[in-house]
C-alpha cells in the first residue's frame, strides 16, 4: 500500500512537470519561428546603425575656382579650396553616447515584444488545456447521454417509457454532441492562433490539465524584484537619462561652430596661400532647443511615474484577482470530490426511484459545478501567467 501511494504522488508530481516542460519547449519555439520577433530584430538592428549614423564630423568640403581676366594682359586667375567644419568638440562625445543608450533601449523595446508576444502563446496554450479539458469531460457526457437514450428507446418499444421522456433523453444527448461540436471548433481556433504565433507552423497541445502555477507568497516582496526587471519600466527610466543626455548635447550644439582649412590663390605667376578658420555666432539657428529638451525630460520623468503606477496596480489587481480565484478552484475541487452525486443518481433513475427529469435537472448541476471550476482554474492561470510574465 505505501508503494502503491508513493507511486501516485510521483506521478502527481512529474504529470504537472512534464507539462510545464512542453509550454516551455512550445514557447522556444514560438520565439524561434514568431513571424513578428524576426522582423523586429531585423528593424532594431537597422535603428542602432542609423543611431550611430551621422554622429561624426561632416564631409570636408573642397573648392576650385577658374577666373578669365578681362583684358586678358591681367591674365587669369586659379583659386583652390578645402575646409573642415566641425562642432564644438564636447558636441562628438555626447552623441556618441547618446546613440549607445538609444542602442541599448532598443534591445529593452525588443525584450518586452518578445514578452507579449510569449505571454500571448502562453495564454493560449492555458485556453486549450481548458478546452481539452473540457472535450475530455463532454466526450464522457455524450456516451453517458447515448446510454440512457438508447435504454430509454428500448424502454419506449416495450412501452415501458413514453414519448415525451424518450424525447427528453434524446434532446438531451442532442444538446450534449452540439456543445462538444462548438467546443471543438473553438478548439481549432485557438490551435490556428497559435500556429499563426508560431511562424505558420503547426503546433498540437493535448494536455488537459490547466497548468496552475503558484502565487508567490508575498506581494510586496516579490514586486520589488518584478519592478526591476520589467523591460517596459527599464526603457521609460532609460528614456529619462537619454532625455537628459539631449539637454547636455543641445546645450554643446549651442556654442560656436569652428571651421578650418587650406586656400590657395594664383594669378600671373604670383601665388598666394595659407591657412582659414572660422567661428560661427550662435544667434539663432538653435534658440530654444535646450528649452525644448528640458521638457523631453519632465515628460520622460512624467510617463515614467505614471506607468510605474500603471505597472503596480495592474500586477497588484492580477495578484488579488488571482488569490481569490485560487481560493474559489479548492473550494470547487473540494466540493465536487466530496459531494458528487452522479454516479448515485445514475443508479437511482435505473432502479426507478427518480423521475428522468428530476435526474437531468440533479445531473445539470454536477456538470454546471464541473464546468465552472474549469473556468475558474482558466482564469486563475491566465491571470498569474499576466502576472508572472515577465519571468518569460
Amino acid at each position: 500500500m505505501k508503494k502503491i501511494v508513493f507511486t501516485l504522488l510521483l506521478l502527481c508530481t512529474l504529470i504537472p512537470a512534464g507539462a510545464q516542460n512542453e509550454i516551455e519547449k512550445i514557447l522556444q519555439e514560438v520565439e524561434a519561428n514568431s513571424t513578428t520577433l524576426q522582423p523586429l530584430q531585423k528593424q532594431i538592428e537597422a535603428q542602432k546603425l542609423g543611431n550611430k549614423t551621422g554622429i561624426w564630423l561632416p564631409n570636408p568640403e573642397v573648392t576650385y575656382g577658374h577666373l578669365w581676366g578681362t583684358p586678358r594682359e591681367i591674365g587669369n586667375q586659379n583659386d583652390f579650396g578645402i575646409t573642415q567644419s566641425f562642432d564644438f568638440p564636447t558636441v562628438y562625445g555626447h552623441r556618441n553616447k547618446l546613440a549607445g543608450m538609444e542602442n541599448q533601449n532598443l534591445d529593452r523595446h525588443y525584450q518586452s515584444e518578445r514578452i507579449n508576444t510569449l505571454l500571448r502563446a502562453k495564454q493560449i496554450i492555458i485556453k486549450l488545456a481548458y478546452t481539452n479539458a473540457l472535450l475530455e469531460e463532454f466526450s464522457k457526457r455524450v456516451v453517458h447521454a447515448r446510454l440512457i437514450a438508447d435504454s430509454y428507446q428500448r424502454k419506449f418499444d416495450l412501452g415501458e417509457a413514453n414519448a415525451i421522456e424518450r424525447n427528453k433523453v434524446y434532446m438531451n444527448l442532442i444538446a450534449c454532441v452540439n456543445k462538444k461540436e462548438k467546443i471543438d471548433i473553438e478548439r481549432e481556433a485557438l490551435l490556428n492562433e497559435l500556429k499563426s504565433l508560431n511562424g505558420g507552423k503547426e503546433i498540437q497541445y493535448h494536455e488537459t490539465e490547466i497548468p496552475l502555477t503558484p502565487l508567490p507568497p508575498n506581494f510586496d516582496e516579490w514586486y520589488a524584484a518584478a519592478e526591476s526587471k520589467s523591460p517596459v519600466l527599464q526603457y521609460l527610466s532609460k528614456k529619462v537619462d537619454i532625455s537628459k543626455q539631449q539637454v547636455k548635447l543641445s546645450r554643446a550644439q549651442a556654442l560656436p561652430k569652428l571651421s578650418a582649412g587650406y586656400y590657395s590663390e594664383r594669378i600671373l605667376g604670383e601665388k598666394l596661400q595659407g591657412a582659414v578658420i572660422g567661428i560661427s555666432i550662435p544667434l539663432w539657428e538653435n534658440r530654444n532647443t535646450v528649452k525644448q529638451a528640458k521638457a523631453g525630460v519632465l515628460s520622460s520623468e512624467s510617463a515614467l511615474e505614471d506607468s510605474r503606477i500603471q505597472f503596480y496596480n495592474r500586477l497588484q489587481s492580477l495578484f488579488n484577482q488571482s488569490a481569490g480565484l485560487r481560493e474559489t478552484t479548492q473550494k470547487y475541487r473540494d466540493a465536487l470530490s466530496s459531494y458528487s452525486n452522479e454516479p448515485l443518481l445514475r443508479k437511482a433513475l435505473d432502479a426507478g426511484e427518480i423521475s428522468l427529469l428530476d435526474y437531468l435537472l440533479e445531473v445539470e448541476f454536477y456538470y454546471d459545478a464541473f464546468n465552472n471550476m474549469l473556468e475558474v482554474e482558466r482564469d486563475y492561470a491566465l491571470a498569474v501567467a499576466e502576472l508572472t510574465a515577465i519571468e518569460l
